[in-house]
């Protein structure tokens, strides 16, 4: 069963974050990813309480780590580790399965010596959640919107490679960013779909975590996200939606939309229902 929810909360929401699953549940979103980007600020007690709501009402629970996060600068090696353990404890209170993490910029340097960085690094944070018996999730790398970044989909795959602890969050909406527009329809879904399962074989790919939006890009890539009322956006959800009910993914889908998340993950749900019938 593939779940959908938002990245957030969306704009028409005034609540706590804690009594969120119930809005959620409301609009027959089944997910929720927990946003860390500025920092791990939620406490024990709020988390165990999201926790307890989202157990009443069916919601999973994922988590975005910080965006200090930069894998291939070898000089954040620890504060990376340090971001990481945050989350990873975070992730426990909350009982969130999954934790999303950006691979960062190549610091100017070759991108082959920043993958070895970034590869170094995530040996690093696996060795020492297991030394420190951090909770046991999935680490899901984020595909990148912006040109300059790490994060295509064969720099996730890679590092994927390393560890079954390892999955890719694959952001559709990045990819039709980087691409300047070029990545969209079926076939360049099919064609990502195709890659992550021939790298990571068949049933770990339909595990694959995803992002989506539409995303507004510039000559570097992406410069902002969109909601699906804007006129003119991409990348387009039908033909995605038809794949992932083809193929029987199990995902976690997340909708990152500008302020409107939670509505337009709704409408990536029912898209992706009447596919299944």
């Amino acid at each position: 069963m593939i779940r959908f929810g938002p990245a957030g909360s969306d704009d028409s929401y005034t609540g706590r974050i804690a009594e969120i699953p119930a809005y959620l549940a409301d609009f027959g979103l089944n997910a929720f990813e927990a946003q860390c980007g500025h920092g791990v600020r939620m406490g024990e007690a709020a988390a165990r309480t999201l926790r307890a709501n989202a157990e009443r009402f069916g919601i999973a629970l994922s988590v975005h780590s910080p965006y200090f996060i930069s894998l291939s600068n070898p000089e954040r090696l620890e504060g990376n580790i340090g971001y990481l353990r945050q989350t990873a404890q975070l992730a426990g209170w909350l009982g969130a399965s999954r934790i999303v993490v950006h691979m960062g910029a190549a610091m100017g340097q070759p991108r082959r010596a920043g993958m070895e960085h970034s590869a170094y690094a995530v040996r690093a944070a696996l060795d020492t959640a297991k030394v420190e018996g951090w909770p046991e999730v999935f680490y899901c790398l984020e595909t990148m919107g912006k040109i300059n970044q790490l994060g295509t989909v064969e720099e996730v795959l890679t590092l994927c490679g390393l560890s079954e602890s390892l999955l890719p969050c694959v952001d559709f909406g990045h990819l039709y960013a980087r691409s300047l527009g070029a990545f969209d329809g079926y076939d360049a879904y099919m064609s990502v779909l195709g890659g992550i399962e021939n790298a990571l074989g068949a049933e770990r790919a339909k595990l694959t975590h995803i992002h989506f939006s539409h995303i507004a890009f510039g000559k570097g890539g992406e410069s902002k996200h969109q909601v699906f009322a804007d006129e003119g956006g991409g990348p387009g959800w039908n033909p995605l939606a038809a794949l992932l009910a083809e193929r029987g993914y199990r995902s976690t889908v997340i909708c990152e939309s500008r302020g409107a998340q939670t509505q337009d993950a709704a409408l990536m749900k029912s898209v992706y229902e009447e596919f299944l019938k």
